[in-house]
């Protein structure tokens, strides 16, 4: 018995060594990482910064040069300390640890006190070769384990309802309002971004989350961040800050499909300015170019038809005489006429399947090809931009439209593979062209894009993403809030709707514009409008201007009017909201989960979000709602914008909600700036601002300014002035101002407010608890 027990102590020694000699031999040390095969794959893992890790994998022996669409990042350098666990490795940094099984291929990552974060599945990588349009390739599958009560985010602007994407599938391929990303967010505090641009499937059920598409390799990143703010973060760091847009671009938008001429869209900003409600944008959609009668063969020639639009440098001058600015349609498909076409096909830079309109012949250009962007940039330049001086981009169809569709098309050639292989990275790559080619051409202008797709990355160029032609319907309102809660979790901070709808032909049976419903409907809408990135009007079937209607005095008209006033006296905040989204990776729509974690009703809440660090907004989705329940989250205390009514958090209230009233409140400790009465954003100076102060909490906030329209602030043109609340000895603090710019006010008046739980502020109140003279110097105000 004694000599089987020496025995099995020999078997089991040697066992250990020789395990432990095969663990050795089998990783290979890098700089800031390591590599090792297993399950038949190379795998290499690299830090790129102390809280994100790159994972790569190919089919052993198999290796492939991966150039990311989206990754702006290079890795930096990072300490990385390497431990043996048992036959594992374990990698360090400050914030993460990686663990990595060379038998399997599992890899589990953790925070720094070693808590699980996530775990990359043991034999959870499948490489399945194809022939992917004459090339050999490979269909890519990649499996996680999470908890199983673990709430994950993003994926992409789905129409769904849903806000939480645990246990829901999705097939990820671009199209009018269906916005994606191989992306997710937990609610543990970390990211990871699948790198892969193919059509793809997302899939998450009990067993394991995954995702699986096209490609050479399987490319992932994690990013911890420890709360949604830090994952936000990280995703900047890897994919690109969201760059300042203008000042005017968070005023009211106007637009429709379509105006005519070039005084149609001059005669409904002459209306507004003489109405006096504020606007800032008019946007000119399609067929503005010559022959859309006769056939659409010279579909989007970026020239302008001399008959409606004779003297299009005038147009644009008298747009911006009326103090407004002008986008203009631009499309990435072209009419067989055009030069750019002709150009495109010379060269082999055009995808061969039909884009929209029927009928046209119209195509998309190769916009994975560099020299193709440059092209594109070279006529849009030419025959728009330095020609005519307009103000921005809407680049509609940039999924792009495919009509009379073929399972061949997907097998068509681009620059970088079969258009399957890279199909959901193409509204990126078109707006990067026109974006990089804009900023090279002037930076005067700060570069503003509407579009109707997106991609992880995308916030690098100046882009607001809309949620596509949708419907104008109470459940299509519903579905727009958490599906711009989930594409906004993906670090892309732009994001706005047509507001009403976009197609709006059903309620022309029951009196058009003039129907209650759809008025409401309209009016609801709008509500959300004003509380998001961009506000902007726009759709078919019936026109959106105010006064369809009503005059002022109808209720309609009234109701309209006062959201878009309060939009305009919130600018301040709004636009140092924006300088918190550019310089400290902020978002403007935050899910309640954002900001009240630890409230764990919050992680399936989607209709409810905080627009900034302070309005919580939840907007009327059910036609006659005369009253709504608002769920104020556990964390802090909460006013009623409306009416300074004083609650708890951590309860459902019932708001009233008569149809001029959106659900509206302030978190305790909120510091918020409103400005004048203005028709247009830049029309009078804020040196006389109205501060409120929401006791309860302590609080800051950093009041924003620079020349409102060029690239200046990024050489640290601007000024900020910080407000500090302590809510114990019941005193603000303005302290220095930091920076300055040209133009800049040195001496100033701040009205102080301090809100009294339960007693309203009357509109234009007198009743002001103390004006405050500032030059720039710190001063303490009593309240």
């Amino acid at each position: 018995m004694k000599f089987l027990k020496q025995i099995y102590l020999l078997v089991a020694l040697v066992s250990t060594l020789v395990a432990t000699k095969m663990s050795a031999q089998s990783f290979e040390p890098t700089k800031q990482g390591l590599q090792f095969s297993a399950q038949d794959l190379d795998i290499k893992i690299e830090f790129y910064s102390n809280n994100i890790v790159r994972v790569y994998k190919t089919p052993k022996g198999v290796s492939y040069d991966k150039k990311s669409l989206s990754v702006v990042k290079s890795p930096e350098k990072t300490v990385v300390n390497f431990e043996q666990k048992g036959n594992n490795k374990l990698l360090k940094s400050s914030s993460i640890q990686v663990e990595v099984n060379p038998v399997t291929g599992g890899i589990s990552f953790y925070d720094a006190s070693g808590k699980l974060l996530l775990k990359d599945k043991d034999y959870g990588t499948q490489f399945s070769a194809i022939d992917d349009g004459g090339t050999p390739s490979f269909k890519v599958r990649e499996g996680f384990l999470l908890d199983k009560n673990e709430a994950v985010y993003g994926v992409g602007q789905i129409m769904d309802n849903k806000f939480n994407r645990r246990n829901s599938s999705h097939h990820m391929q671009n199209e009018n309002m269906s916005t994606y990303s191989p992306y997710f967010m937990s609610v543990k505090g970390y990211g990871v971004f699948w790198d892969n641009n193919s059509i793809s499937d997302y899939n998450d059920n009990p067993q394991e989350l995954s995702f699986s598409g096209i490609g050479h390799c399987a490319d992932y990143y994690f990013m911890y961040g420890k709360n949604a703010d830090g994952v936000i973060a990280q995703v900047r760091d890897l994919t690109g800050k969201a760059p300042m847009l203008p000042l005017w671009a968070y005023g009211f938008f106007q637009s429709k499909e379509r105006y005519h001429t070039q005084d149609e869209s001059l005669d409904v900003l002459k209306k507004y300015r003489k109405l006096q409600v504020p606007i800032d944008v008019i946007i000119q959609d399609w067929r503005y170019w010559p022959e859309y009668q006769k056939s659409d063969s010279l579909w989007n020639s970026q020239s302008f038809d001399k008959e409606r639009f004779p003297d299009p440098k005038k147009w644009v001058n008298e747009i911006h005489k009326l103090n407004a600015k002008l986008l203009i349609v631009t499309w990435p498909g072209f009419g067989p006429k055009t030069d750019q076409r002709k150009e495109f096909d010379s060269k082999n830079m055009i995808i061969n399947f039909d884009s929209w309109p029927p009928k046209s012949g119209a195509r998309p250009y190769d916009v994975f090809n560099p020299e193709a962007l440059n092209i594109y940039w070279r006529y849009l330049n030419k025959g728009i931009f330095s020609y005519i001086g307009n103000d921005g981009w809407w680049l509609d169809s940039t999924e792009p439209d495919h009509i009379n569709v073929k399972e061949s098309d997907f097998l068509l050639p681009t620059h970088l593979g079969t258009y399957r292989s890279v199909k959901n990275g193409f509204s990126l790559m078109h707006n990067k062209g026109i974006a990089t080619n804009q900023r090279l051409t002037s930076t005067d202008k700060r570069v503003v894009i509407l579009t109707r797709s997106g991609f992880l990355g995308q916030q690098l160029y100046g882009s607001n993403t809309w949620s596509g032609d949708v419907q104008s319907t109470w459940e299509m309102l519903e579905k727009q809030i958490p599906a711009a809660l989930n594409y906004t979790l993906m670090g892309i901070p732009n994001w706005n709707s047509d507001i009403g709808g976009f197609f709006a032909g059903r309620w022309k049976k029951d009196g058009g514009n003039m129907s209650p419903e759809f008025q409401e409907l309209y009016v609801r809408w709008m509500q959300f409008g004003a509380f998001t990135p961009m506000m902007r009007s726009h759709g078919t079937d019936l026109p959106r201007e105010i006064w369809n209607f009503g005059d002022r005095g109808t209720w309609c008209f009234d109701a309209q009017e006062k959201i878009i006033n309060l939009r305009y006296k919130l600018l301040p905040y709004i636009y140092s909201t924006s300088w918190e989204v550019s310089n400290y990776n902020g978002t403007f729509m935050r899910p309640l989960v954002m900001d009240f974690a630890a409230d764990t009703k919050t992680h399936e809440i989607g209709n409810e979000y905080l627009f900034g660090r302070s309005f919580l907004v939840a907007p009327v989705t059910k036609y006659k709602a005369k009253i709504w329940p608002v769920y104020l989250p556990q964390g802090s205390d909460w006013y009623n914008f409306w009416t300074n009514e004083y609650y708890k958090g951590g309860q459902t209230v019932t708001t009233d909600t008569p149809v001029d009233i959106l659900p509206l409140y302030v978190k305790s400790g909120s510091i918020v700036p409103f400005g004048p009465k203005v028709q247009y954003a830049t029309e009078k100076k804020w040196d006389n601002l109205e501060i409120r102060v929401y006791p309860g909490a302590n609080g800051e906030f950093l009041l924003y300014e620079d020349e409102n329209d060029n690239y200046n602030y990024e050489k640290g043109v601007y000024s900020t002035i910080k407000f500090k609340w302590n809510d114990l000895e019941k005193t603000l603090t303005i302290e220095d101002r930091k920076g300055n710019f040209s133009g800049m006010i040195k001496s100033r008046k701040f009205r102080i407010i301090l809100v009294k739980p339960n007693q309203t502020i009357a509109d234009n109140s007198t009743e002001i608890t103390k004006s405050v003279f500032y030059n720039g110097k710190q001063t303490h105000v009593k309240l």
